[in-house]
């Protein structure tokens, strides 16, 4: 199909506006009374050498945020598994942050998993976690039964959160 110039610019404004390619075929039906199949107006726009706009990526809510100190948990959201309530053994245990707990994310997730990666805590223990299709968070210790002190949990679920929104996730 061949266009006049004012339509040709008409399409290329629209790509800039950031139309999807259905939106620009809708458009030259209602504006021009040209229509056209979305195949046809594909070959059209890379005819023009034009390249839609990417729409802009989504943007999910934290998978899980501890609650900010001094602060009550959100209403409606059990606090992590394995951690303690406020008040609640706050005194035996070290204040959060006092060891260092590193997380990476692997490149490629491991089966079953929508995304994965390795911890090291503070103590030196290791474990991979991952998080499955359910959106629920799971760490496999290298050595049988170990479990990390709460505040080393706390600061892995700050760097994990940290390290997935660094990736966009």
């Amino acid at each position: 199909m061949n266009l006049d110039d004012r339509q040709k610019k008409a399409v290329a404004g629209w790509i800039t506006e950031g139309l999807r390619l259905s939106d620009i075929q809708s458009r030259l039906n209602s504006e021009f009374g040209v229509s056209l199949t979305y195949m046809a107006v594909r070959l059209l726009v890379d005819d023009l050498k034009l390249l839609p706009k990417d729409p802009p990526p989504k943007v999910d809510k934290p998978l899980v945020a501890p609650p900010p100190q001094g602060k009550e948990p959100r209403p409606g959201i059990p606090p992590a598994a394995g951690l303690p309530m406020e008040g609640e053994a706050a005194a035996a245990s070290p204040p959060v942050g006092t060891g260092k707990v590193t997380v990476s994310v692997d490149l490629m997730a491991r089966p079953g998993a929508m995304v994965s990666g390795s911890v090291t805590f503070s103590d030196g223990q290791s474990a991979v976690w991952y998080l499955d299709q359910m959106g629920r968070l799971g760490i496999a210790p290298q050595q049988q039964g170990y479990k990390p002190s709460a505040p080393d949990l706390q600061a892995f679920q700050r760097a994990l959160e940290s390290e997935l929104s660094k990736l966009g996730i």
